[in-house]
């Protein structure tokens, strides 16, 4: 009961990369950059199960960006040819690539982390990649000239990596959509469909994780226009409740999300966000079991997976550890307290 993951990325170690950042330069090159990924991988996983994390994750440590991580290992995008594009319905601006020709993958992306995880642990291992939807909306296009048909591409893309991780070993596989509480219609009218062509044949549990964003000042500041409560979900999660996926990855520690719109995800695995990746005050074992308590009122408790809010890759290393610690803490005074 009250198995805890974690939704994805950590903060590269110092001497790996740069710190407190999404987009962060590499310090080595060659194979001594190769040889740090591998080192700062095998070192997050061993964090995590030293502070009772159930089901692991690599940690993004080879990847500068959750998204661009996958787009570079993808044909017909031209990384030279890059144009300013607002993100999240232009809640920020970012240079992005550009999509010129049909998309395909060149090989394999991440079989060398999923590899290495899946020989240094034997918890159970998620691995997770950006989402359809996610990914239109941080890339441009002068190809498809639709967004749905991009999407779909992507997704193909999408399915055969997910089934090579799935024989890598990888027991969850996590596609992540913070775009999917920005454009509400679109994930209703074709977000969930290219989620269902990028999940295709899998026989691993499958989720997705949607969020208010990282930790940043464009988030923070966007979060302050939407009121008292957070309601956004409530027009999607009918529709999720609905879809072939296993799971939802959900804040909810010190989110305006109302607890109660969880009972909208009924028949799914509710990955509950009881860790603040938005704030640096690491939370006490109490306050995480009081989230867990909080949900139970409205998710089976046997449906419920106690994970951190969103990914901690822009946050202080220690102040993630620490985090972790309050997570696996937190999750086994509530399986005392509730079971």
């Amino acid at each position: 009961m009250f198995e805890t993951t974690i939704a994805g990325s950590l903060p590269k170690p110092g001497w790996l990369a740069e710190t407190h950042k999404l987009w962060p330069r590499w310090k080595l090159e060659g194979e001594a950059l190769a040889e740090g990924k591998r080192d700062a991988t095998v070192l997050w996983l061993k964090a995590q199960e030293a502070a009772g994390i159930d089901i692991v994750t690599e940690g993004e440590q080879s990847r500068q960006h959750f998204v661009h991580g996958f787009l570079e290992a993808v044909d017909g995008i031209d990384f030279a040819r890059k144009v300013e594009l607002g993100i999240r319905n232009n809640r920020y601006k970012a240079m992005v690539p550009t999509v010129v020709a049909p998309l395909r993958l060149k090989g394999r992306v991440h079989a060398t982390e999923a590899q290495l995880a899946r020989a240094n642990t034997k918890r159970k291992l998620k691995f997770t990649l950006p989402g359809p939807m996610t990914i239109v909306d941080t890339i441009a296009d002068s190809h498809y000239g639709d967004r749905v048909k991009m999407a779909m591409a992507f997704a193909e893309c999408l399915n055969r990596e997910a089934r090579a991780l799935e024989a890598d070993g990888v027991d969850v596989i996590q596609f992540d959509e913070p775009a999917f509480n920005v454009y509400m219609d679109d994930v209703k009218r074709w977000g969930i469909d290219a989620l269902h062509r990028a999940i295709d044949g899998l026989k691993s549990k499958t989720a997705v994780h949607i969020c208010y964003g990282y930790g940043i000042k464009a988030n923070l500041d966007w979060k302050q226009t939407l009121g008292s409560e957070w309601r956004q979900y409530e027009e999607i999660f009918p529709a999720l409740a609905k879809s072939r996926l296993d799971q939802v990855s959900v804040e909810c520690a010190h989110s305006h999300v109302p607890v109660s719109l969880l009972r909208l995800l009924e028949g799914k695995d509710v990955l509950v966000g009881v860790i603040d990746v938005a704030s640096d005050e690491v939370e006490t074992a109490e306050e995480v079991a009081a989230v867990i308590g909080e949900a139970m009122k409205h998710v089976p408790k046997e449906r419920i997976q106690p994970c951190t809010n969103c990914g901690m890759a822009p946050m202080d290393r220690a102040i993630a550890q620490a985090k972790l610690e309050a997570l696996g803490a937190g999750a086994r005074l509530a399986r005392e307290r509730f079971a």
